[in-house]
């Protein structure tokens, strides 16, 4: 028998206790799982690996030489030809993964663990590629797909006896598709350049559609009545990762029979407006890392990228015992913005014995004249911007420092040397402030402050070792909410909100002339600029939830106007009106269902009976000829008049324009009771009257340009926008897309404040956008200094390849 519950939970608690399952029941479910997965895998397949074969074709096409060209061509040849075995190898692994987990010998890992330590010189360059694009793909995966991963995760525990279930352990999570895959490439002669743009097309066609196979596993499990009722409720101190959590943290199987310890921590099942305003706030691009929190995925992803930089670095940096200052600083006198230049080659060795290596310490009293130095200089660069009436701090380049560095161990010692490991930190730290200047997230005027504080964090990573190695450093953070302070509130036009540019300037010089010896600093910076960004991110959210509110207010009153627009014409059009009746039903009568709508909904009685009532009034203007159709017009026609004055009292209309309309009516209705028809009404004031309804709707007017082909795509491209995400106009005004509605294709803009702009339409972004008056700033949920470390990597591997076609 196996137990039915969750660790952590009370199996009394739970609907599904009284339930059990024996060793057949939980191989059927375990084979329907496989099948699901298998089928799923046959459908995907197929499809990437003809895209990863025409992305190796366009390659060869591409090529620079005919040896390139003809070696892409024989690889492309090659996956051509082994696509079917291939795809059955992968679905087998796949399959091979069920029958791994129920034995409990399924422990599926990246492979980053071998990077560590001692081992990491051993690694080739290729299998660490390789691993570095499957620690990407899954980590990714892992947080994307988290709830879903979570709900599959506590469901398939009670087919394995209770014990909780990670990633590494179920047989569906995005590791398992990866490891597949790097099992049947393995036995490939593919390069590793094409696997990796393999790896990128699977992320995409593979990967990127798990959700559907996530989506049927749970229904199938459902459907077995295990955990129906489960729902999502991580923790709240890392909302983003979903391994680790025991079931009683935040599983309530049923809301009715749960312990209040548990009823506590499980809300109740969210409305559809509730759950699409969760979802807003959830997927705000940059909102959650101001808080410096990382969570356990984080950490041991940026430990494996830092550990695969190190490794390319002595890959890069010729090996050497020491550099001398005066030579580097000769040899790097006529470079330009750029620490990471060739590697200067090796002293001679006769010149060696006299070169005098400078120790960490004595490294960092270099730099404390240097920073001493960049003090004086942004001092003497405010002053100068404040006598000519501008704002633009110079940028201090990155070579400067470095340069700067050597000179000053120049003169002090004409033999002093930099020892090897310890340029590599320099090449390292000139790396991160590299990138930092050429992000596009970071408006100019922040990147020129965050410049300066290039040497305060040299002189960090000579003296704490953990600086690099612990991502969770003070230092660290505060370089993060830095950066992401300025991407939020901080404009290229020169504009902040809440004066946020005054308080990172204020913050980096604080840096620049505290910052001795004691890295306390950086904890103390830290937590007094959170401190200040969380109470000004605490008032722009709930301005931003205002203007929120009142939009979507505005949006359901737009949807309930367009959708009374269309029953009424749906009506009207093909017939003549006359002019009264027209300016009835559109007008107040239109005001009245739009009430209707947004207090009843559209499937009440209420509204079924309003529309009648327009269905109803319309048959009392025709023409009666026949005494049972005049017999019951008296009946109706009563009727509809009092619904009608009842709907003009409900809205408040003007009471004499009331009346004036009734009396029109009853006027018609007689008319149609002699067989005689009421006069239609003039063209020109009927295609007015419809026009002015329809703009107050909200609907396009018929003489609106056409959308081109261009625009449609860019509108289509933009429904996938997340909420969160930054526009830049012209001028260099930054606006977020803090909601979309689905029904309307409108965009609501925000300001860095939270204060609503605008309500856009899709069409009118999209030819913004191609008029070049807006542009996506392309966010990202990482922290600063990941996505600094990963374009470290990047680049270092670029240098590597290149250096290996010099050799050869």
């Amino acid at each position: 028998m196996h137990n039915s519950g969750l660790p952590g939970v009370d199996p009394k608690s739970s609907q599904y206790s009284a339930v059990t399952m024996t060793e057949q029941i939980v191989i059927q479910h375990l084979k329907q799982c496989r099948d699901l997965t298998r089928g799923f895998a046959y459908r995907v397949f197929p499809t990437f690996w003809r895209q990863w074969c025409k992305q190796v074709m366009e390659l060869a096409e591409q090529a620079k030489s005919n040896k390139d060209q003809v070696g892409l061509y024989e690889t492309q040849n090659l996956l051509a030809a082994v696509q079917q075995a291939a795809e059955q190898e992968f679905c087998q692994h796949l399959a091979n993964g069920y029958v791994k987990f129920k034995n409990k010998t399924l422990n599926t890992l990246t492979g980053e663990e071998r990077f560590s330590g001692d081992i990491l010189s051993l690694v080739e360059h290729s299998d660490l590629e390789e691993t570095i694009a499957i620690t990407s793909i899954t980590h990714r995966a892992d947080n994307f797909f988290a709830e879903q991963l979570w709900a599959l995760q506590q469901r398939l525990a009670l087919l394995n006896d209770g014990d909780k279930i990670e990633e590494r352990s179920n047989p569906a999570s995005p590791v398992q598709f990866c490891e597949a895959l790097r099992k049947v490439l393995s036995h490939l002669d593919v390069d590793v350049k094409t696997k990796i743009i393999g790896y990128k097309v699977f992320d995409q066609d593979v990967i990127g559609l798990l959700d559907g196979l996530y989506a049927e596993l749970n229904d199938y499990l459902i459907r077995q009545n295990l955990l129906p009722n489960l729902r999502f409720a991580p923790n709240a101190d890392s909302p983003g990762n979903s391994a680790g959590k025991t079931a009683g943290d935040a599983v309530a199987d049923d809301p009715f029979e749960t312990s209040d310890a548990v009823e506590n921590q499980v809300e109740q099942p969210p409305s559809a407006d509730s759950l699409e305003n969760a979802q807003q706030f959830q997927r705000r691009a940059s909102d959650k890392l101001l808080s410096g929190s990382l969570s356990p995925g984080d950490v041991q992803y940026q430990t494996s990228l830092l550990n695969a930089i190190r490794l390319l670095q002595t890959h890069v940096i010729q090996h050497m015992p020491a550099l001398g200052a005066a030579r580097y600083a000769q040899a790097t006198a006529s470079a330009v913005d750029t620490v990471t230049a060739a590697p200067i080659a090796a002293v001679p060795a006769a010149n060696q014995a006299s070169l005098q290596v400078y120790s960490p310490t004595q490294l960092v009293s270099v730099l404390d004249n240097l920073q001493v130095h960049a003090v004086n200089t942004t001092q003497l660069a405010l002053a100068s911007i404040h006598s000519a009436n501008t704002d633009a701090l110079p940028v201090q380049a990155v070579s400067d420092v470095s340069r700067q560095m050597m000179e000053q161990i120049a003169s002090e010692n004409e033999n002093g040397a930099v020892d090897a490991g310890d340029m590599q930190t320099i090449d390292l730290v000139g790396m991160l402030f590299e990138y930092m200047l050429s992000d596009e997230h970071l408006p100019d005027s922040v990147k020129a402050l965050l410049s300066y504080l290039h040497t305060p964090f040299l002189k960090i990573a000579f003296i704490d070792k953990d600086f690099f190695e612990q991502p969770e450093h003070p230092a660290r953070v505060l370089l993060n909410s830095l950066a992401e302070a300025g991407v939020r509130w901080v404009s290229n036009d020169g504009s902040d909100q809440y004066d946020i540019f005054t308080k990172i300037k204020t913050t980096v010089f604080r840096l620049l002339q505290e910052f001795k010896n004691d890295t306390r600093i950086f904890a103390e910076l830290l937590i007094e600029f959170n401190a200040y960004t969380h109470n000004v991110a605490r008032r722009q959210d709930l301005m931003e939830r205002r203007a929120l509110e009142k939009a979507q207010g505005e949006e359901r009153l737009r949807e309930a106007k367009i959708q009374v627009n269309t029953e009424v014409r749906k009506r009207t059009d093909g017939r003549d009106m006359p002019s009264a009746v027209l300016l009835l039903l559109l007008q107040p009568w239109s005001d009245f269902l739009s009430f209707i709508l947004l207090r009843y909904g559209e499937k009440s009685e209420s509204w079924k009976r309003s529309l009648h009532i327009v269905d109803d009034l319309l048959w009392t203007l025709e023409p009666k000829t026949r005494q049972d159709d005049k017999a019951r017009q008296l009946e109706v026609q009563d009727q509809v008049l009092r619904a009608l004055e009842r709907g003009f009292e409900t809205i408040g209309y003007e009471q004499a324009k009331g009346r004036k309309l009734l009396d029109a009516v009853s006027s018609l209705q007689r008319m149609a009771l002699l067989s005689r028809k009421a006069e239609p009404a003039p063209a020109p004031m009927r295609t007015k009257l419809e026009a002015m309804a329809a703009e107050k709707a909200g609907h396009m007017l018929s003489g609106s340009q056409q959308a081109s082909a261009d625009e449609i795509k860019i509108v289509d491209s933009l429904k996938m926008v997340e909420f969160g995400t930054w526009f830049e106009f012209e001028g260099g005004k930054r606006l977020k897309v803090a909601w979309y509605n689905k029904k309307t294709q409108h965009y609501m803009l925000v300001d860095q404040q939270g204060r609503k702009v605008s309500l856009a339409g899709g069409l009118q972004l999209a030819r913004d956008m191609l008029a070049g008056k807006a542009k996506i700033i392309v966010g990202s949920t990482k922290p600063f200094f990941e996505r600094a470390l990963e374009n470290i990597y990047h680049t270092l591997n670029e240098r590597a390849d290149t250096l290996k076609v010099g050799k050869a």
